[in-house]
C-alpha cells in the first residue's frame, strides 16, 4: 500500500474503534452485531489491513448508518469547501472498486459520491446498506448494470436512476470501460 492508501485504512480502523468506543461495546460484541470476526476487526482497528466493501457494510449497519456515513465519518474534516485535492479517496482492494467522497463536511444530509467501477467488476451490497438513505445514480460515462432486487436497470451516459425500497443490489460495470458514476445521496 502508498502513504495514502495507509493513511486511510489507519482513519477507517480509528473511525471504527471510535464508533465501538462510543457505543461502550467490546470487540467481541462488534463482532456479534456485524458477523465480522474479532480477529479481522482487531486488524482493522489497528490499521494494518484494507477492509473490503463488503466487510464495511456490515460494520457499518452494526452501527445503525451506512458505508458512505462510516467512511465519511473517518476520511472528511469538515469546512465548507471540499478541494478535489483533499477528497477523501478510497479503493476496495477486492474488486478495484473507487470512491471519491466529494462533499464537505457538514450536518446537510444529502452527500455526493463519485465511483470508478473497473471494466467487469460487481460489488454486491445488502438491503441494510440502503436502510437509511435515498439515493439515485447518475452514470457520467461507460455503462453500468445495476441489479435492485429482481430489477436490471441497464444505464449508459447521462441516464440517472432513482433507487426503490430497500433491497439487496449488484453494481456491475460489463465493460467495455469502467462505470464512471455519482451517487447522490439523502441520510433519512
Amino acid at each position: 500500500m502508498d502513504d495514502i492508501s495507509n493513511e486511510i485504512t489507519a482513519t477507517i480502523g480509528r473511525r471504527i474503534r471510535s464508533e465501538r468506543t462510543m457505543r461502550g461495546w467490546s470487540l467481541a460484541e462488534l463482532a456479534e452485531r456485524s458477523d465480522v470476526s474479532k480477529a479481522m476487526l482487531s486488524v482493522i482497528e489497528r490499521g494494518t489491513t484494507s477492509p473490503t466493501a463488503a466487510l464495511l457494510v456490515r460494520v457499518a449497519a452494526a452501527f445503525g448508518m451506512t458505508l458512505s456515513t462510516l467512511i465519511a465519518r473517518a476520511e472528511t474534516q469538515g469546512g465548507g469547501v471540499s478541494r478535489k485535492e483533499e477528497q477523501p479517496i478510497w479503493q476496495d482492494p477486492a474488486t478495484g472498486y473507487i470512491r471519491r467522497h466529494l462533499s464537505p463536511a457538514s450536518q446537510m444530509p444529502l452527500e455526493l459520491i463519485r465511483v470508478s467501477l473497473p471494466a467487469g467488476a460487481k460489488v454486491s451490497l445488502p438491503a441494510s446498506s440502503y436502510a437509511f438513505i435515498k439515493q439515485q445514480i447518475w452514470l457520467i460515462d461507460g455503462r453500468l448494470d445495476f441489479t435492485e432486487g429482481d430489477m436490471v436497470h441497464r444505464l449508459g451516459p447521462g441516464d440517472c436512476l432513482a433507487l426503490g425500497a430497500p433491497s439487496d443490489c449488484v453494481f456491475h460495470a460489463p465493460g467495455p470501460d469502467a462505470a464512471e458514476y455519482l451517487v447522490a445521496l439523502v441520510r433519512d
